[in-house]
Parts: C-alpha cells; sequence; structure tokens
C-alpha cells in the first residue's frame, strides 16, 4: 500500500490500521525503510510530506455509530484523495463507509481512489463478504472475475443495487486475490508454520480463500465440503452409462430453464436457456430432443410445473422416454437408514443427493465447475416436521440466493430420476 501511494500523484492520502501499535509496527516502520530520509517524516502528527504530498497515518480503535460517533470523527473535517484501510478484516462496515465522506478533493480531475487489503479470517469478514460478494461468495447470483470492475450505487430505498459504468450515480469496485505464493517477502519457513494450522485458517491463509471459514449452516441439507469434492473429480469426459437428462422449466421473470445430462456418477454442464426463449412447451421439448441426442435408450426427467407440463405431454406424443416430475406431491419414500420421512417429492430428492454426495458412501460423484451449481446445491434448509423432513420452497431458496435455483433443481432432478424415483410414462 505505501509502495501504491508513492508511484501515484494523490496529493493528500491516509493509511489506516485499527490499532496505533499495530500501525507503529507495520506501515509506519515500512515507510521509514521505504523513503530513507526521516526529515520528511513528522513523528509527532505521524505524517510524511515528500514530494509536494501528504500521507498521514491514522488509526480507530473505537468505531462508533451514525448517532454515537467514535474514532472515525477525528477524519470528519478532512478531504483525502487516497485512502488506504490496511486489514480491513479488523474494521467494522460502519468505519469504511463512513470514510467515503472523506474521499474527495479540492483539486480538479484528481483522480480519488480508496484501496483495502484483508485477510480471509477476522472479526468482521461477514460485511466484506457480503460487500465484495460477485468476487467472494461462491453462492453470488452475478459472480465477477479477478479484477473485473463492477459498478454499484444506493437506490431510493438505501439498498446497494448493482448498476453500469455509465451510470452518473455508479462507484466501481473490483477485488483482486492473492495467496502466501504471491507475496515476495514471506518464505518457506511462514510457509510450513501456516501448513501447521488447523483447518480452515490453513485454506484461508495459504490460499486467501475468504469462503474456507464460512461455516455451513446447523440445517443445511447438502454441506459444502461434499459439493467441493464432486466438482475435484469432474472430467470433461462422460463415462459409458445410459443417458439421462433433468430439465428444470422455467417458470418465468428471471428464471432459466436448465438441462443438466447424467452417465452414472457423472453430471454434465449445465445448459442453461433465459426463460424468455422457452415460453411453451414446444420450445422445451425441442431442447430435450436435442440433449438426447437421438439416443433410443436416453430418458429426461421433466418438471411438471407450469410450462413443463405441455413440454412433458408434448415428448409423450412424439414417443420419448419421459419422467414426470412434481416436487409439491407427497412422497412414501425412506431414507438410507429407513427412519426418515419426507413430506414431499422436493424434500425427498434433495435428500437423494445428499445422500449421493455423502463421502461415507462407495459412490464417486462428479459434478461440474459451475458458478452457480454450488450456491444452489447448498442453498436449501431441512426442518424435522411431525409429517417427516420439510425442505424450505423454492421462493424462499430464490429470496436467499437472489436467484432461482434453477440449476440445482435440474442436477437433483436428474439425480433422482437415474435412480429409479419416477415413473416412466
Amino acid at each position: 500500500m505505501i509502495l501504491g501511494v508513492s508511484r501515484t500523484n494523490h496529493k493528500r492520502s491516509l493509511l489506516l490500521r485499527r490499532s496505533f501499535p499495530d500501525l507503529e509496527r507495520s506501515l509506519i516502520s515500512r515507510s521509514l525503510e521505504f523513503f530513507g530520509d526521516r526529515k520528511a517524516y513528522n513523528s509527532t502528527k505521524h505524517v510524511w510530506l515528500i514530494d509536494g504530498r501528504r500521507i498521514e497515518f491514522g488509526h480507530m480503535e473505537r468505531i462508533g455509530t451514525a448517532q454515537i460517533p467514535g474514532d472515525e470523527a477525528n477524519y470528519a473535517s478532512a478531504p483525502y484523495d487516497f485512502i488506504g484501510f490496511d486489514q480491513l478484516e479488523q474494521f467494522t462496515e460502519y468505519g469504511y463507509l463512513f470514510m467515503f465522506s472523506r474521499a474527495r478533493s479540492v483539486i480538479k480531475k484528481q483522480r480519488v481512489r480508496m484501496v483495502s487489503s484483508a485477510n480471509p479470517v477476522g472479526e468482521y469478514l461477514d460485511w466484506i463478504i457480503k460487500r465484495w460478494g460477485a468476487w467472494l461468495d461462491e453462492t453470488h447470483p452475478n459472480p465477477a472475475k479477478p479484477g473485473e470492475f463492477r459498478y454499484y450505487k444506493r437506490n431510493d430505498d438505501g439498498i446497494e443495487v448493482e448498476t453500469t459504468a455509465d451510470d452518473p450515480d455508479g462507484l466501481s469496485r473490483t477485488f483482486i486475490p492473492a495467496g502466501l505464493a504471491d507475496n515476495p517477502y514471506l518464505g518457506d519457513d511462514y510457509r510450513r508454520n501456516l501448513n501447521m494450522l488447523p483447518e480452515p485458517l490453513r485454506s484461508a491463509l495459504l490460499k486467501g480463500d475468504f469462503m474456507a471459514s464460512i461455516l455451513d449452516d446447523a440445517y443445511q441439507v447438502i454441506p459444502r465440503s461434499w459439493v467441493r469434492a464432486a466438482q475435484a473429480r469432474w472430467k470433461n469426459k462422460a463415462p459409458d452409462g445410459r443417458l439421462t437428462v433433468g430439465v428444470d422449466v422455467a417458470r418465468g421473470g428471471d428464471d432459466q430453464t436448465v438441462l443438466v445430462k447424467k452417465r452414472a456418477d457423472w453430471f454434465g454442464k449445465p445448459e442453461k436457456y433465459p426463460g424468455r426463449n422457452t415460453p411453451t412447451g414446444k420450445e422445451v421439448r425441442t431442447l430435450i430432443a436435442g440433449a438426447m441426442q437421438g439416443n433410443k435408450d436416453a430418458q429426461a426427467a421433466i418438471d411438471v410445473i407450469g410450462i413443463g407440463a405441455s413440454a412433458f405431454d408434448l415428448c409423450i406424443e412424439a414417443g420419448m422416454s419421459v419422467f414426470a416430475v412434481n416436487f409439491a406431491e407427497g412422497s412414501d419414500m425412506k431414507d438410507a437408514s429407513g427412519l426418515l420421512h419426507f413430506i414431499n417429492k422436493r424434500a425427498e430428492y434433495y435428500w437423494l443427493m445428499r445422500e449421493a454426495l455423502d463421502p461415507n458412501n462407495a459412490r464417486q460423484v462428479m459434478l461440474p465447475d459451475d458458478p452457480e451449481l454450488l450456491g444452489d446445491l447448498c442453498a436449501p434448509r431441512w426442518a424435522m416436521t411431525t409429517r417427516g423432513i420439510k425442505i424450505e420452497d423454492k421462493e424462499a431458496i430464490k429470496e436467499r440466493l437472489g436467484r432461482s435455483p434453477d440449476v440445482g433443481d435440474a442436477i437433483v432432478i436428474a439425480n433422482g430420476a437415474a435412480n429409479g424415483q419416477w415413473l416412466i410414462y
């Protein structure tokens, strides 16, 4: 961060750590090594005045709120064209957002930036993952690539929403990942020390993995690690075996029609089509026929709620081998232990997927590395009711994910169909 400031034309910069002892041990000591000549440094005010630039060091031990200000108020009267947070995971979201009011310049066309570094472990990690969710959160509905710029603003309700580069209210944001291997100042001794840490600290600090320390919900149907293990096993070439196609049909809006091919315990990459491209059953039938590739032994399982019912009827008329899938129907199945019941087919099918991915069984499920798949499969929560296991409905999952879990539904449909859970028509 010091190097970054030294090579720019920023006239007034502020570099922040949470506490002064940390500030003194890190940024201040490194700046003295970097600039060398201490005549330009005011050790009382902790300010460099060098080459016409002012570089200040600050700290916020006691971060307040909008109602009760804390140390952040110390910076309320000064403009900065560069603000840098070191170890952002130690700062509250309010402390960070407050400093946006200080990010300005009296010089016309002066570039103004806020830059932060953060470790993937810390007290305030949740808000960081949420703010940079497009880059960090594997369940994000619109994932971004490292270094890709996105633009955000607050709408009339005060909610942050993504916008476009040409929006006059939009502010750019990006994220650049880094792991231990990217740091030339830390060698093998430090790497060996990190290797001795327990998980998830080990993966978080070695690889810079922000999601490694995020724990699964206690009532999550499918653990995140099970899905990741299945994705790590995936190969592009499908094995031999009967072709099954799982089909989740769009129900309007931003939903997608998704087809997933399955052979043995291998799942193909989801084939996704915007709902506007499949307004009737005719378009869905055409997609299914294409996915079955004229294979006489191929079968398809179709979500028959809404337009899917029409697609199913058209497939039957064409003599195709298809299954009707209605998640709302009751279930008379039990889990592998023979003890648990399910209140409907949705609960049954998601539990079948859980059992298929369970590392304690002999199956070696292979799932593709799709940006939506992990989030969709890990999103559903379960609850035990007097009638058996219940899985939260699609609308509840859609509200939490910010999208419909169409890919996840297509996967579990394909898995259930291939395991003979539906009646062939």
